[in-house]
């Protein structure tokens, strides 16, 4: 018994710590449906994350055709250098110089929305505060030390860390928000939809084929439901005559 119950904890303790990490989020509110939001983000992406990060597990062309863009378009806007249009969406930055800028390799983004939802990735991009200890400046409410430059700080502007009350044992008050000093080129209202239209890209490269399984799914459940229908009629049909 006891085995059972520590093996039932150590399989909740992911969950509970997934609970304790997104308590705080904000909704993204992301519509793959929004055509016009999804090529927004995929500028939005190339030109300022793909320097960093890759989407290794996408193609150029295949996320084109699913966001309705023309290669006339993608190959003036988002590819660079010797890019072609069937190339992974892959850049030019070698690992250990990652390591060496950053401290770490920079993550590749394909599935960030699946590993940590749009909400995380949304708040996260939200959530960076000054910090003059950080090598870069800044730190991240939702990823405390984390090594990214705020690559969107001039866009944003400048956010100071609200700090909560001390615990009553003792020991450093926690950062229970940011609160904007120093507005950037864009206001709060553009930033907000600005990384809104770049969750929402990273949202339909995790699973392109989101839409159209949802729309298969749709298609079976009204074949399984006509289904239930005719199987209830013959049953009836062959107990009409039994008492």
């Amino acid at each position: 018994m006891r085995k059972l119950i520590i093996a039932t904890l150590l399989l909740l303790a992911p969950v509970a710590l997934l609970a304790s990490e997104t308590a705080h989020l904000e909704h993204a509110d992301v519509d793959l449906h929004d055509q016009a939001s999804l090529q927004r983000g995929a500028k939005y992406f190339a030109n300022y994350c793909m320097g960093c990060h890759s989407l290794q597990y996408m193609r150029y062309n295949r996320m084109a055709e699913d966001l309705g863009i023309d290669e006339v378009t993608l190959r003036e806007n988002l590819l660079f250098g010797d890019a072609k249009p069937g190339d992974l969406m892959t850049n030019a930055m070698r690992p250990e110089d990652g390591l060496k800028w950053f401290g770490v390799v920079p993550p590749d983004l394909t599935l960030v929305t699946r590993w940590r939802t749009p909400d995380w990735v949304y708040t996260y991009l939200k959530s960076f505060y000054l910090d003059d200890t950080r090598p870069y400046g800044v730190n991240n409410v939702l990823f405390p030390l984390v090594g990214m430059p705020h690559v969107l700080g001039d866009l944003q502007g400048k956010q100071e860390a609200e700090m909560g009350p001390p615990h009553e044992e003792g020991g450093e008050p926690v950062i229970e928000g940011v609160r904007l000093v120093e507005e950037g080129s864009l206001s709060p209202k553009e930033y907000d939809a600005m990384v809104r239209d770049i969750t929402a890209f990273l949202t339909y490269a995790g699973e392109p084929f989101q839409l159209e399984r949802q729309r298969l799914g749709t298609y079976v459940l009204l074949f399984l439901g006509v289904l239930f229908i005719l199987a209830y009629l013959l049953k009836k049909e062959f107990w009409k005559d039994i008492h």
